[in-house]
Formats: C-alpha cells, sequence, structure tokens
C-alpha cells in the first residue's frame, strides 16, 4: 500500500456507525494538517458531524455522477466509509476506484471484542484477503506474537443512545431528505418500539437463559448463534433471504443427521429488536421436526462462554465463530466469511457436519489472527467515550501508513 504523505491528503468521509466516531477521527486528522470533507445523506448524518459538510438531497441516480465530480472538484484522495454494500457506498466506492483513490472501510470487526475492522477497498465477501491457509502461514513467518492488551470498556446503552439519536433524526429530518432510502430495511418507528419491548423482556430473557445453561452439561450440544436479517452479511453474503430461511435450513438438517443424544441451542443475536416471536417459532419448527426435546433457545447468554462449552458451532458467516475457532471449536460456516478457510472451518455439508466435524487448525488460525491484526485490525470500541478515543489513534496509525507502533502497549484510563 502507497500513501502519499498524511498532511498532502484530503479525505472525504461518507456514512460512519452512529455516534461520534467519525467527527473525531476527521478532527485528528485536521490536526495533522489534511483536508477533510463530508457529505451528510441524511439528518442522522448531519446530527454526527456537527461542522461543515454538503449536504447530498438529491435522487440515487444522479448519486453516480454527483459523487464522481466531488472526487474530482476537490481533489479527495481517500474515502471514509462505514460498510461497503450500502448502495450509495457502492456506487461511491465504484467511482473512487475509477480516479484511483484509495477508499478505507470499517466494520464491525472480524475478531471480537475489542477490535473493529479497516481494511482497504472492501471487508467481509468483499475482503481483498485470500482463502488459503498456506498463505496465511508464510505471511505469519515475519509478524510478531499478538499483543496482550486490556480489555477495552464498553456499555451496551452507549451503543443504543448513539444509535436512537441517529434515527430518530434521520426520521425526523426526512422532509429535508426526500429522496433518501436506508439501507436498512424495516421501519425505524418500529424498531424504536421493538427495543423498548425487548427491554421490558430483558429480565425475563436473562432469568431463561440462565436457567437453559445450567442444563447444558447434561447432553453434548451445537450452539447456533444468529445474526441480524438486515445485516449485510446476511442479505448479500450469504445463500438465504433472511435469518428465518436460515433457522428452517439448520433445524432441518439436525433433525435428520444429528446424533440422537445431541441437542441444538440457538441463540438470539443481542441487537434483534423485532417484533418477532423466535422462541415460539423455533418451538413450532422443532415440534414439526420431532426434534422439541432437543431444541432449546435463548435471548441472553455470553456467546464467548458458549463458544467454549459447545461442542460445534453452526454460523451463516458471524463474527461469533471466530471466538469457537480461538477455542478449537470444530465450526461450520453456511455463508461466505472472511474465517471460511480450509484447515479452520469444515469445508464439508452441514449434514455431515453433526457427526463428522473437525476441530481447527491452531496454527492455521494462530496465523489468520496474526495476519488480520497486521493488516485490518485496529484496536478501540464505540462504546465508550475511552474506546472511541483509542479507536480513533489506531485508525490515525494505520490511515497514516505507520505501522511500527500498532504493537506498543495503550493504556486504558477508567470511564
Amino acid at each position: 500500500m502507497k500513501f502519499q504523505p498524511i498532511a498532502h491528503r484530503n479525505f472525504l468521509f461518507l456514512q460512519g456507525p452512529p455516534g461520534p466516531f467519525f467527527w473525531e477521527l476527521a478532527d485528528r486528522l485536521r490536526d495533522l494538517e489534511c483536508g477533510i470533507f463530508r457529505i451528510n445523506l441524511n439528518g442522522g448524518d448531519q446530527a454526527d458531524w456537527p461542522g461543515d459538510a454538503t449536504n447530498y438531497r438529491g435522487s440515487r441516480k444522479r448519486w453516480t455522477l454527483f459523487i464522481d465530480r466531488f472526487l474530482s472538484d476537490h481533489a479527495i484522495t481517500d474515502v471514509v466509509l462505514f460498510g461497503d454494500c450500502r448502495p450509495l457506498h457502492m456506487a461511491a466506492h465504484r467511482m473512487a476506484q475509477l480516479r484511483k483513490i484509495d477508499v478505507h472501510v470499517f466494520e464491525e470487526g472480524y475478531i471480537r471484542p475489542d477490535w473493529l475492522t479497516l481494511e482497504l477497498s472492501g471487508v467481509n465477501g468483499n475482503s481483498s484477503l485470500p482463502r488459503d491457509p498456506a498463505w496465511y502461514l508464510e505471511q505469519a513467518k515475519t509478524l510478531p506474537p499478538l499483543p496482550v492488551r486490556p480489555s477495552i470498556t464498553a456499555s451496551f446503552n452507549r451503543r443504543a443512545r448513539d444509535s436512537y439519536l441517529y434515527y430518530s433524526r434521520t426520521w425526523l429530518t426526512r422532509p429535508f431528505y426526500p429522496f433518501y432510502r436506508s439501507h436498512r430495511k424495516g421501519s425505524v418507528v418500529l424498531e424504536g418500539l421493538g427495543w423498548a419491548y425487548k427491554f421490558l423482556r430483558e429480565k425475563s430473557d436473562a432469568r431463561h437463559a440462565e436457567h437453559v445453561m445450567a442444563t447444558l452439561d447434561e447432553a453434548p450440544f451445537f450452539l447456533f448463534p444468529l445474526q441480524l436479517s438486515t445485516d449485510f452479511q446476511i442479505r448479500e453474503h450469504s445463500p438465504f433471504t433472511d435469518m428465518e430461511e436460515a433457522v428452517d435450513y439448520v433445524l432441518y438438517s439436525f433433525a435428520r443427521r444429528a446424533p440422537e443424544r445431541a441437542r441444538l441451542l440457538i441463540k438470539e443475536h443481542p441487537l434483534d429488536a423485532r417484533f418477532m416471536d423466535w422462541g415460539s417459532r423455533i418451538e413450532r419448527l422443532a415440534k414439526k421436526a420431532g426434534i422439541a426435546d432437543r431444541v432449546m433457545h435463548i435471548a441472553g447468554g455470553d456467546v464467548g462462554e458458549l463458544s467454549d462449552k459447545t461442542c460445534g458451532m453452526v454460523t451463516v458467516n458471524s463474527t461469533s465463530a471466530t471466538l469457537a475457532l480461538a477455542a478449537g471449536i470444530p465450526t461450520i460456516a453456511l455463508g461466505k466469511a472472511i474465517y471460511n478457510i480450509p484447515g479452520l472451518t469444515c469445508q464439508g455439508r452441514l449434514d455431515d457436519f453433526w457427526t463428522r466435524a473437525q476441530a481447527p487448525d491452531s496454527k492455521v488460525f494462530d496465523a489468520f489472527r496474526r495476519v488480520l491484526y497486521d493488516r485490518c485490525l485496529i484496536y478501540g470500541g464505540l462504546a465508550s467515550e475511552t474506546a472511541t478515543k483509542i479507536l480513533v489513534e489506531s485508525a490515525i496509525e494505520r490511515l497514516a501508513g505507520d505501522r511500527v507502533s500498532r504493537w506498543a502497549p495503550v493504556q486504558i484510563a477508567a470511564e
């Protein structure tokens, strides 16, 4: 990767994660004498960016040429965005490629917690990293051991607050951005009500999860962590249209091929706030398949703890799989995933996984993880003020092309 001197570069920020991260990152780049530009696509973007910006209120059809001329007129050298499958981001990405402009894509971390992904040109299914275990083993030969760093401070309430402020302002300012259409499916209002319902259920869900987890030692169980149907990981990088299809598929296979003594634990995604009763749906499907006594469902619980206890993990392409791989647990991915590599995940059919699952090769996983840390993971998070400050500094190191200080210890102050 070739970089111009940092002070000679002009950065264009498109949509980021809800909250102050992109604004604080831009502030640090200004300190380094970079040119900073921003295009707001809705009122949520505008609320998260208190400084000067261009508010795009036009149609999707006009966007492609608009962004191309913006890149040219402002001599943009770098585009920064969060998520590379959003329609407007995809168009911007393609026009930037035509002009040989670097596109830096942020996304939730490939390996969690405490890390976010920052990769040049694409993430997840669009990543340029190969799926060849030999390549990772070779690349890792020159890399240092993984750093030991303290856990990042995180607050679920902080993420919920940032998301609420962003999406409520997006909804309230719709008349000012008449052509904007969210990349997310569903209604912001219904999702807000869904969060209220989720908070009301929080204690009862926790009690139910605690009861189920207390029975896990009674027989071997497979773990299936759900993802969000609105996630592009499902919509773009999997064979399923939503998680309901994926659940049907997994339950059908489990009923036909899993050992009689084995059980299946299905865990809801912690950010799933739709008005959908997963428990009732799973119970109904399990009864229909004749396996109601072997299928469990929880809406709470720690996926890391569960990954240590399970005899195998089934996932579409969730990053939760890296927790199982780190614990040496057999794992199968049903969709396109950066970790779906021979030697790490089982490469056969799901029907065969239940009885022939193979543990990941620890040497391949160590090499894979070290390459990820070196090339496309940055330390920090979005769920606290301290985590965001650390994330900003980590991103600056990467954007400036400086790899020297990445491995230095970082001190984390108390919140």
